[in-house]
C-alpha cells in the first residue's frame, strides 16, 4: 500500500451506491482513495476525525455556468461550500467555445447574462485552447465541458433562422468530432435558445451520431417545458433512437400551472423508452423557479440573424408591438412562453452586467416597471436593448409536488443550473444541501443513501466519467463530510449568497480544501478531459500551490 497522506476517521460512510452506510475509516495516498476500513485504525500523514459526520463521495455538479467565473473566482466558493467536487460546463448549447476569432466580442455579450464577463478578452479559439486557460487558472474544484451547438451552428452556419443544408452539417460534425477529441465529454443543446432552436430533427440525430461514435452524452434543454412537453420528449427519443447517443434531460421540469398536470404521462413517455433500451437519464434543480437569459421571453424569431439583428428589433416600435402580442397571448405556442408562464410578477432582474440601474436587482418587472413608470414589456425591450440582450432573470413557473415526482425517479440527479452573476438564484449556493436538509432530513422523500447516490455515482454515470463518484479505491479522492442532522441551505430569492451549513469537510482530488467549514487556500481542482481510448477519462495537470 503506498504511504497515506490523509485519513478521514470514524465516520459513517455512504460510499454513493446507494447501500446502507458503515461506520469506518477512509485513506487517501496523492490524489487517489488508497484505503477503506470498516474496522478503523487507518493511518497517515494527517488525519480528520469525523465523529459524528457522513463522508461520501465529492457531489458532482452537471449543470453548471461557471464557464467564466472560473477565471475571476477559480475558488467557486459557491460550489466548494456545497461540497461539490466536480461540475461540467458547456451547457444549453450556448458557451464559450470553440469561437471563430472575429466573434469572441459579440459572443462575449451575448453571453454576459448567462456567463458574465471576464476582465480579460477571450483568448481561446477552440475547446482545447479554453480548457488549457482553465487549467492555467487553477480551479479548486475539477472541471469538465461540453461541446455546445449553439457554438458548432454560429461557426459553420451563424446565427440565421433557417436548417442547415447537408455540407453545413458535415462541417458542424467535423468541428463536433475534433471538440470531443480534444477532451469534451459529449455535446450540449438548448432547443429553445437561438441559434440552437433553429435546428430540426435531422440535424440533431446527424450530430448525436457523432458524439454516440466517442461514447460521449448529449445534454439537452428540451424544444418545450411546458405545453408541448410530450412532444418534446418524443423528439429527443427519437434522437437517441436513431443515433445511439446517450441522452440526458436537462433540469426536467414541468412548466406552467396548467401544464404541471401532464408529468405522470411525460414520466411514462421516458420509462417506456428506457424499457426499449435507450439511455436516457436527467438531472434537476429542487426549486420552483428557473434562472436563464431574459432574451429568452421574446419570441424565437426576433433572434433570427444574431444579437445585432434581435437588437434592430427591439429599437421597432412596430416589430416590439408584435412580440408584445405574442407574448402575452393565452394560447398554446411553439416557443416556452416564460412571459405567459409567469407573467410580469413572476420574473425578477437578476443581473444587469453593465453595472447600471442596480436598484432594480431583485425586483420582478412589474415593481420595476412602476418604479419607471412604464409597461413591464417596454422595461424588458429597453433593459434588452441597453444591456445589448446581456440580462437574466429569475422566474416562477413550477410546482413543488412536481419537483418531488421528478426527484423520485431512480434515473434522476442533483445539479445547480446555477448563474453567478447579479443577484443569483439561491440554487447557486443551496442546491445540495437543501436536498440533504429539505428532501431527506425533513420530508424524508429520499433516503440520504439514495439521495448521496443520486449527486456521486448517478451523476457520474450521466456524464460517462469512470473513477469519480465513489468511494472505492483507486478512484479519484474527492470527498464530503457532513452532519446530516444539521445540513441546510440558507441562500433565499432576496438573500441568495449565503453559504449553508453542516458542511465541514471538502477534499478534491487529495486536497483538504474546505476544513470545518473554511476554506483553506488549497486548489486541487483539475481539468478533465475525455481520452480517445476507450472512453476513459484523463486530468490535465498543473500547478498547485495554493494560496488565498
Amino acid at each position: 500500500m503506498p504511504k497515506l497522506t490523509l485519513a478521514l476517521k470514524n465516520g459513517l460512510i455512504v460510499d454513493g451506491s446507494g447501500e446502507a452506510r458503515f461506520p469506518g475509516d477512509v485513506g487517501i495516498a496523492g490524489d487517489r482513495i488508497a484505503a477503506i476500513s470498516r474496522e478503523g485504525g487507518v493511518s497517515a500523514s494527517s488525519s480528520l476525525d469525523c465523529t459524528g459526520l457522513i463522508i461520501s463521495p465529492g457531489f458532482i455538479d452537471t449543470h453548471s455556468h461557471g464557464d467564466l467565473r472560473v477565471f475571476a473566482e477559480p475558488a467557486l466558493p459557491m460550489k466548494l461550500r456545497q461540497g461539490i467536487t466536480l461540475e461540467v460546463f458547456g451547457q444549453d448549447g450556448i458557451s464559450v467555445a470553440p469561437v471563430r476569432p472575429e466573434h469572441r466580442t459579440q459572443a462575449a455579450e451575448q453571453l454576459a447574462g448567462l456567463l458574465g464577463r471576464t476582465s480579460q478578452p477571450w483568448k481561446w479559439t477552440s475547446v482545447d485552447d479554453y480548457l488549457l486557460a482553465v487549467e492555467a487558472a487553477c480551479p479548486a474544484v475539477d472541471c469538465g465541458y461540453l461541446v455546445p451547438h449553439g457554438a458548432l451552428r454560429a461557426w459553420v452556419v451563424g446565427g440565421d433562422d433557417r436548417k442547415a443544408r447537408a455540407e453545413e452539417i458535415e462541417a458542424m460534425r467535423d468541428l463536433l468530432d475534433s471538440s470531443m477529441a480534444q477532451g469534451a465529454l459529449g455535446m450540449s443543446t438548448g432547443l429553445i435558445y437561438p441559434p440552437c432552436c433553429y435546428a430540426d430533427t435531422a440535424e440533431l440525430i446527424a450530430l448525436c451520431s457523432s458524439v454516440a461514435k466517442r461514447d460521449g452524452v448529449f445534454v439537452v434543454h428540451m424544444r418545450s417545458e411546458s405545453d408541448y412537453l410530450e412532444e418534446a420528449i418524443g423528439e429527443m427519443t427519437e434522437v437517441a433512437r436513431r443515433s445511439g447517443v446517450h441522452l440526458h434531460i436537462s433540469h426536467f421540469k414541468s412548466a406552467g400551472r396548467e401544464n404541471w398536470g401532464s408529468i405522470d404521462q411525460a414520466l411514462k413517455l421516458v420509462a417506456e423508452a428506457r424499457s426499449r433500451g435507450l439511455r436516457i437519464t436527467a438531472d434537476q434543480y429542487p426549486y420552483v423557479a428557473g434562472s436563464t437569459m431574459l432574451g429568452a421571453i421574446l419570441p424565437p424569431w426576433a433572434h433570427d440573424g444574431g444579437t445585432d439583428a434581435a437588437l434592430a428589433r427591439l429599437g421597432s416600435p412596430e416589430i416590439r408591438e408584435r412580440m408584445r402580442r405574442e407574448m402575452e397571448t393565452k394560447e398554446k405556442q411553439r416557443w416556452d412562453n416564460f412571459w405567459k408562464w409567469s407573467g410580469p410578477e413572476g420574473i425578477l432582474i437578476a443581473d444587469l452586467p453593465s453595472g447600471r440601474h442596480g436598484e432594480l436587482l431583485g425586483m420582478n418587472l412589474a415593481e420595476a416597471a412602476r418604479l419607471r413608470e412604464k409597461g413591464a414589456c417596454d422595461l424588458a425591450f429597453d433593459l434588452l436593448l441597453e444591456e445589448r440582450m446581456g440580462v437574466s432573470m429569475i422566474s416562477f413557473s413550477q410546482s413543488e409536488a412536481v419537483i418531488e415526482r421528478i426527484m423520485q425517479q431512480p434515473y434522476v440527479n442533483v445539479c445547480t443550473d446555477g448563474l453567478l452573476g447579479g443577484r443569483p438564484h439561491p440554487r447557486a449556493y443551496g442546491t445540495f444541501p437543501r436536498v440533504l436538509g429539505r428532501y431527506c432530513r425533513e420530508k424524508s422523500l429520499l433516503t440520504l443513501e439514495e439521495a448521496v447516490r443520486k449527486m456521486t455515482s448517478q451523476a457520474a454515470a450521466a456524464v460517462h466519467l469512470p473513477g469519480v463518484g465513489r468511494i472505492s479505491e483507486g478512484y479519484r479522492a474527492n470527498l464530503v463530510a457532513f452532519d446530516e442532522t444539521a445540513v441546510r441551505d440558507l441562500a433565499t430569492f432576496e438573500e441568495p449568497e449565503q453559504y449553508p451549513v453542516g458542511i465541514h469537510h471538502v477534499i478534491v482530488g487529495g486536497e483538504l480544501a474546505i476544513s470545518n467549514g473554511e476554506w483553506t487556500g488549497r486548489f486541487g481542482g483539475r481539468v478533465i478531459r475525455r481520452s480517445e481510448v476507450r472512453g476513459q477519462w484523463s486530468e490535465v495537470r498543473g500547478d498547485r500551490d495554493g494560496g488565498e
